[in-house]
């Protein structure tokens, strides 16, 4: 008898050790002896903002790497500008800024290396007024920077833009003869021939006199006015290059 309810009990005490754990409804495991533990979990599936977060940093980088080829505009390329500051010789100062805008594009190589619109900017080399007696309105700028696609402004060097005042020789000596005619009409009537010629002489004086006291042409540029700008040295611009 005794030895049946000793097989009884080991028996027993097998099959409680071989049965596997059982997993409660809130999420913890109850083992054999009674004990309870929580159960262990992957971070994965338990942390659903945990992936997207990594994506979410992922992403900037992968749109950061864009892809880039430099592109050199050899000595001597002329940049069609259109000027965007009205310079004159009669206001106009030397370091005075000026901006402009190309009204096309730069092309080499296939590539729009400067595209319509680029802004480049400069100042202003050397301003002249004309004189009342001679010389002509002068006034030159130079463009030394250039906002370039995706690497902010780049140094370029160029030759200067300059123009000069129209020589104003013919409205001059009409200006002088013009009054010595008149003079000269007047004087014969009033006079006969000597009149004539003295009437001459002081209209030609005060068309001399207008000559002297008045300066010629100033040189004026508006905005808008297009310009030949020449590279003296090579730019290198970094071109943006869709896959």
């Amino acid at each position: 008898m005794k030895r049946a309810i000793v097989c009884t009990a080991g028996l027993s005490l097998l099959l409680a050790c071989s049965r596997g754990p059982e997993v409660t409804g809130n999420g913890f495991v109850s083992s054999p002896a009674g004990g309870v533990r929580p159960v262990a979990t992957s971070g994965a599936a338990t942390t659903p903002g945990a992936n997207a977060g990594t994506a979410e940093s992922a992403a900037p980088g992968a749109a950061a790497s864009a892809d880039y080829r430099e592109v050199t505009l050899p000595a001597g390329t002329v940049l069609p500008v259109n000027l965007q500051t009205a310079v004159a010789s009669d206001t106009s100062r030397v370091e005075q800024s000026v901006q402009g805008r190309l009204r096309r594009a730069v092309t080499a190589h296939g590539l729009d290396v400067l595209p319509a619109g680029t802004a480049v900017s400069g100042h202003v080399t050397s301003v002249r007024r004309p004189g009342k007696v001679k010389g002509l309105g002068f006034i030159a700028m130079r463009f030394t920077q250039i906002d370039t696609p995706g690497a902010g402004s780049e140094r370029m060097s160029t030759a200067a833009v300059s123009r000069t005042g129209r020589a104003t020789k013919e409205k001059d000596t009409l200006k002088i003869v013009a009054p010595a005619a008149a003079g000269a009409v007047i004087g014969r009537i009033a006079g006969g021939k000597s009149g004539a010629a003295k009437g001459a002489v002081i209209g030609g004086a005060g068309g001399t006199g207008y000559v002297l006291a008045t300066r010629g042409e100033d040189v004026r540029l508006a905005k808008g006015t297009p310009l030949s700008v020449k590279l003296t040295a090579p730019l290198t611009v970094r071109v943006p290059v869709s896959k």
